[in-house]
This record gives structure tokens, C-alpha cells and sequence, in this order.
């Protein structure tokens, strides 16, 4: 059974760090990529960027660059998602996605992380 789940939510003062971990189980973890995404009250779902697990590859959208930060580790098969200067926009709950490359659409995905930042 293919399972991610997401865990390290939580909440923050503004300007604090939050790490986001995303366990997986049931397939491959070096053969996928995990893409992150979030979603806020009432608005549409964001993308936050992409790891490739198989080659360290990272891709971060535009709200993320500069702040947020993306690790794996293979031994676990888990990615990380360093989240550093949070603001209350990056309120969301944040989720996982595994895809076999970055953007190539995700067949697996977690129930996702509340992230809550305080202003």
C-alpha cells in the first residue's frame, strides 16, 4: 500500500521555521520525485516546489525561493520541507505528492499538515 504522510506542522510566530517531513512507504522512494504543494482557507491550491529523489534535483515556485528549502533522505524515504522567515500567508495545509519526475503529475498524495503563522 502507497502511503505518504505528512507530518511537522504546527504553529509559528512570523519569522519563525518550521520542518515538514513527508514519510513514505510502498513504492520505489528513488525512482519518484515529491512535489509540495498547500492550500489556504478559500483559496486554490499552490504549488511550492519539487525534489527528485533520484537525481537531488529541486525546483521551488516563486513564493518559496529564498525561504524554503528541500532535503531528502533516502535511507528513511523521506523528504523534508526546511520552511525558514515564515509569514501568515504561508498559512496552509501543506501536502506531499509523488510523481516520477518533477511535474510529470503526481499519482500518490497525503492528507497534509496544518501550518498556521502568526502574525
Amino acid at each position: 500500500e502507497v502511503q505518504l504522510v505528512e507530518s511537522g506542522g504546527g504553529l509559528v510566530q512570523s519569522g519563525g521555521s518550521l520542518r515538514l517531513s513527508c514519510t513514505t512507504s510502498g513504492f520505489t522512494f528513488d525512482d519518484y520525485a515529491i512535489r509540495w504543494f498547500r492550500q489556504a482557507p478559500g483559496k486554490e491550491r499552490e504549488g511550492v516546489g519539487c525534489i527528485s529523489n533520484s537525481d537531488g534535483n529541486t525546483y521551488y515556485e516563486d513564493s518559496a525561493k529564498g525561504r524554503f528549502t528541500f532535503s531528502s533522505d533516502n535511507a528513511k524515504n523521506t523528504v523534508y520541507l526546511q520552511m525558514n522567515s515564515l509569514k501568515p500567508e504561508d498559512t496552509a495545509v501543506y501536502y506531499c505528492a509523488a510523481e516520477l519526475f518533477c511535474y510529470s503529475g503526481y499519482d500518490y498524495w497525503g492528507q497534509g499538515t496544518q501550518v498556521t503563522v502568526s502574525s
